[in-house]
C-alpha cells in the first residue's frame, strides 16, 4: 500500500498546487505562443523556456496542462463521489431502517439505474444537463448513488439487529439521531473502500466524456480533452500530446485501486482469522 499512497499522494499533491507550480498557465491566451507548437520532449520555446514534456498543437506546455488536467479530474471525482456518497447513504439507511414501501422504492430506483450502463446514463444526464464542471459533477453523482445506497442497506439491516440498536431504539432516540450517530459509524468501513473505487470510477468517466467532448468544455483543463486533443496527431509522430496525459490519467486510477484493494484488506472484520 505504502508505494501506492506515496504516488496518489504525490499526485493529489501536485494536482492542488498546480496553479503555483506549473511552469505556464496553459489556459492563459497570452501566454501561449502557437511558434511552440508541438515541440518534442525537452525542447526548448522561443523564450528560452524548457519544456519537460513537449507542447501540444496551440504551443501549450504539457507538463503544465497536465498538473491542471489532475487539478480538474481529482476536483471533478471527488466532489461527484462525495455527492453521491451522501445521497446514496442516506437513502440506504433509510431503506434499511424504515423498510416496507420505502426499502422497496430505493432499492427498486436502485436496481432500475444499476440495469443502464453507466456512461449512458451519464451521456443521458449531460444532453439535458450541458456542458459545465457542476453539471458534470451532478451527472457523476446521480450515476453512483446507487452503489452506495445498495452497500448502506447491505451493512445497515446487519447492524440493526445489534444489541446497541436495540438499546437506542429502548431510550427512545430519534431516528435521525440513531441513523447518523450509532448505525452510519458502523457501517462506514465497507462504504470507505466503496468510496475509493468509485471515485476512481468518476474520473475515468469524466476522462472519458471529455474525450468524446461530452464532459468538460474546451476551456477548462481536463486529461480526457488532452487526450483527445493529440488523438489527430498520432500518426503525425506527436505522440507525446495523447501518450503524457494517459500516462497521467492511468497512475491517478491505478493508485486509487490499489489503495483501495489495501484499504479493503485492512477493514476486513475477518482478516485476523484467515
Amino acid at each position: 500500500m505504502k508505494p501506492a499512497l506515496a504516488l496518489l499522494a504525490l499526485l493529489a499533491l501536485a494536482a492542488v498546487l498546480a496553479p503555483w507550480i506549473a511552469p505556464q498557465n496553459p489556459y492563459d491566451l497570452a501566454q501561449l505562443q502557437l511558434v511552440d507548437s508541438r515541440l518534442p520532449p525537452l525542447a526548448r520555446s522561443a523564450a528560452g523556456a524548457l519544456r519537460w514534456l513537449g507542447t501540444d498543437d496551440q504551443g501549450r506546455d504539457m507538463l503544465s496542462a497536465i498538473l491542471y488536467g489532475l487539478h480538474t479530474s481529482f476536483a471533478v471525482g471527488f466532489a461527484a463521489t462525495s455527492l453521491g456518497f451522501a445521497i446514496g447513504v442516506s437513502l440506504g439507511l433509510a431503506a434499511a431502517w424504515f423498510g416496507g414501501w420505502v426499502d422497496a422504492l430505493v432499492m427498486r430506483l436502485a436496481d432500475l439505474q444499476l440495469s443502464f450502463p453507466s456512461i449512458l446514463i451519464a451521456l443521458v444526464l449531460l444532453a439535458v444537463f450541458g456542458q459545465g464542471m457542476e453539471k458534470i459533477i451532478l451527472a457523476l453523482a446521480a450515476v453512483q448513488w446507487a452503489y452506495f445506497a445498495r452497500a448502506a442497506r447491505a451493512s445497515a439491516l446487519v447492524e440493526r439487529r445489534k444489541e446497541y440498536i436495540e438499546a437506542a431504539i429502548a431510550l427512545a432516540l430519534p431516528s435521525a439521531r440513531i441513523l447518523y450517530r450509532h448505525l452510519l459509524p458502523n457501517c462506514l468501513p465497507p462504504l470507505l473502500v466503496l468510496v475509493a473505487v468509485q471515485a476512481a470510477a468518476a474520473i475515468t468517466l469524466e476522462a472519458t466524456l471529455s474525450f468524446l467532448g461530452l464532459g468538460l468544455p474546451i476551456t477548462q483543463p481536463s486529461l480526457g480533452l488532452l487526450i483527445a486533443n493529440g488523438f489527430n496527431y498520432l500518426l503525425s509522430g506527436h505522440y507525446w500530446i495523447s501518450f503524457f496525459p494517459g500516462v497521467a490519467l492511468l497512475l491517478a486510477v491505478v493508485a486509487i485501486n490499489l489503495v483501495a484493494d489495501r484499504l479493503g484488506e485492512l477493514l476486513d472484520p475477518y482478516r485476523a482469522h484467515r
